[in-house]
């Protein structure tokens, strides 16, 4: 036996219970997505089986759970309203893992390595944020918008707070019930089991929450039927009457449509999208993972590409990695990637022999899994942990976090990227540039990279020096000074004469970065000569005790 296959035995105990957890999570949002998407039902399910089974075992991440993203709804129904035919839908699906395998082989996972932990953090607490906020009309009873919705602007024509009021109107009371009981379940049992230990550890807390949910409300049922929960408020899954029925639910692709443009437009759509989510979600369980693993990007892109394919083929939605799943799995204890492949041998299971059962599950009951996992994901304690951090990891964590409420992921996460270069180029620019003078000496030390950024500041002390001063420009310490700095320093180093200012340009006598001196001696081993002949070293040693 190989060591990756005792290691997945010695894991099953914390593997297993935690693929239940992902199940569960996993079910409503499949459906829900399908609905969201306008496709059909059974194709948020045949996504969550591939991206389970096929992903599963061709990542090389051990705690992403792949399947439908809400992040690609849009995307699809839009694709819906243009295409002929679902099966020209799955053409493109089917083109988009072929893209994806593509940029798999073309190295493009590097993407991720250049989003800053600080928008990462706040994508995961956007996403906590925006399952708690989503899941609490769900909580109450009020199940008219599709589970696994993560746009602020909904289709019924509330927004995220707005749909929380709608909800208040409509509360179902037996929905709250559950709900409230099955959320304050779940932070009981996190303490009771860590405190006990032992076989109770294994037990999902989200499995008991289920059955909770069921039999509250088959107690409902029995004693007050007037009060029970209507279908509507319960999981509803495509139910066959036969195994021909079952088979019938998976669909082809129309191969007639791999000519037409839309088709090929609406892959190349969903491949870059699906990607990019994709690197997202990878990096952010990375972030999540216990052990610190450090998943392989460009094998996941051609991971995807084989679902994406195979989805495609047979009658699925698109898939990426799903934030909400890997997070529910990485705090659910799962240890390998086994918890992904059982949870979508679950899903298959289920639909094909106990599709009925599933049927008496709450909606209220799931909406309180989630909101306890959006809890996890968006604690008070991790923005004041990067409170404490500065400014420049605040920020971008916080700015993250609203965006992403406020649009979408992709958007978010873009905003977050560019406000996290920002600070990055802002620190940078700071510590690239020493100024400091004592009367009338000034240092001017060049460090790192010297950009066009760091131009105006410069320019500005430069123009401010008085007459009859010295002057050392240090460069001996940079990497890179920008040629616009180089023409200003040598402009003020010729019109310093009138002035009567000594100047001096040390160098080292490695680099030269590309100065020319038309008055001036060049310096040869790192020798300082001033620009008029006069000595003015005195400038560094005069300010070079406050030089830091």
């Amino acid at each position: 036996m190989s060591n990756r296959s005792q290691s997945y035995l010695r894991n099953f105990s914390s593997d297993f219970p935690a693929s239940i957890v992902v199940y569960l999570v996993a079910l409503p949002l499949c459906l829900g997505i399908a609905l969201g998407s306008e496709t059909p039902l059974f194709s948020g399910i045949i996504a969550g089986i591939v991206g389970g089974i096929v992903i599963g075992a061709l990542s090389g991440s051990q705690l992403s759970v792949s399947g439908p993203a809400a992040g690609l709804t849009a995307i699809v129904a839009g694709a819906m309203a243009l295409l002929p035919s679902f099966e020209a839908f799955l053409m493109a699906v089917v083109l988009c893992g072929i893209f994806q395998l593509m940029l798999g082989y073309a190295k493009a996972g590097v993407i991720g390595d250049y989003i800053p932990k600080s928008v990462i953090k706040g994508m995961l607490a956007a996403i906590g944020i925006i399952l708690i906020l989503k899941q609490v009309p769900h909580l109450i009873g009020y199940d008219k918008n599709f589970e696994g919705d993560e746009a602020f602007l909904q289709k019924d024509g509330n927004n995220t707070f707005s749909a929380i009021v709608t909800a208040f109107k409509a509360i179902t009371p037996v929905a709250v019930l559950i709900g409230i009981i099955c959320l304050g379940f779940q932070f009981f049992w996190e303490g009771f089991a860590g405190k006990k230990g032992g076989w109770l550890k294994l037990v999902p807390a989200p499995l008991l929450v289920v059955l909770l949910g069921i039999g509250i409300n088959q107690l409902m049922v029995i004693r007050f039927p007037g009060y029970a929960l209507s279908p509507d408020h319960m999981v509803n899954i495509p139910v066959a009457a036969s195994p021909g029925e079952f088979f019938s639910f998976f669909t082809f692709p129309d191969w007639g449509m791999v000519f037409n443009r839309q088709v090929w437009m609406t892959a190349v759509t969903l491949a870059l999208v699906a990607s990019i989510e994709t690197l997202l979600g990878i990096e952010a369980v990375d972030n999540l993972d216990p052990q610190k693993r450090i998943s392989p990007t460009n094998r996941e892109l051609k991971a995807q590409g084989v679902g994406n394919l195979l989805s495609g083929l047979i009658g699925g939605l698109p898939l990426t990695s799903v934030i909400v799943r890997s997070s529910a799995n990485v705090n659910a204890g799962a240890r390998t990637k086994m918890s992904s492949i059982y949870h979508g041998i679950f899903l298959l299971l289920s639909v094909a022999f106990i599709p009925g059962l599933l049927a008496y599950i709450p909606f209220s009951a799931l909406a309180a899994i989630l909101i306890y996992t959006g809890y996890k994901l968006a604690k008070p304690s991790l923005f004041k942990q990067y409170y404490k951090k500065g400014w420049d990891q605040f920020i971008p964590l916080v700015a993250t976090v609203i965006i992403v409420l406020l649009t979408d992921l992709l958007i978010g996460v873009l905003a977050g990227l560019a406000i996290g270069l920002f600070f990055s180029a802002r620190s940078n620019f700071q510590t690239a540039v020493f100024i400091v003078n004592d009367d009338d000496n000034f240092l001017i030390r060049l460090r790192k990279d010297v950009s066009i950024l760091n131009k105006r500041g410069i320019k500005a002390r430069l123009d401010a020096v008085p007459e009859n001063a010295n002057v050392l420009i240090d460069a001996t310490r940079a990497d890179f000074i920008d040629r616009d700095i180089i023409d200003m320093i040598e402009e003020f180093a010729r019109e310093a004469k009138a002035k009567n200012i000594n100047v001096e340009i040390k160098l080292s006598n490695v680099k030269d970065h590309g100065f020319s001196y038309t008055n001036n001696t060049r310096e040869i081993a790192g020798e300082a000569l001033s620009s008029n002949g006069n000595n003015s070293g005195a400038a560094e040693k005069a300010v070079s005790v406050k030089d830091h």
